[in-house]
């Protein structure tokens, strides 16, 4: 992937929206700062950094996909109530991709493992 001067304020815009934002979320805030990125760019450069596992792209959270700056193994919470989405070490349960691929028979090389409920400020 060649370097990209817009693809660089994109990652780095993520990073410092480390709420696990959606596109549509990162081009308001792109928009108010430099005014120059279409969402069709910026989804173009969010879908190749998360090609080249730059960044992680989450779906089935909602209609819109969500970003990741954080590309260490690690499961997500989201909060039914406000929608938000947290991050979970994968040190909970390190052994679960090992355990779920000897249960199929499998070699599972990723796993994406999202967990729902209420989180302790909506409670």
């Amino acid at each position: 992937m060649n370097y990209s001067r817009q693809r660089e304020i994109i990652l780095e815009t993520l990073k410092n929206n480390a709420v696990h934002p959606t596109a549509e979320y990162l081009y308001s805030i792109l928009e108010k700062e430099q005014g120059n990125t279409s969402l069709a760019t910026l989804y173009r450069n969010l879908n190749l950094l998360a090609a080249h596992g730059i960044i992680k792209k989450i779906d089935g959270l909602e209609p819109s996909s969500h970003f990741d700056h954080n590309t260490h193994e690690h499961y997500h919470f989201i909060c039914d109530k406000c929608k938000k989405v947290f991050d979970v070490s994968a040190d909970v349960a390190p052994e679960l991709p090992l355990k779920a691929g000897l249960e199929i028979g499998a070699d599972i090389t990723s796993c994406d493992v999202i967990f729902h409920g209420i989180c302790k400020n909506c409670k």
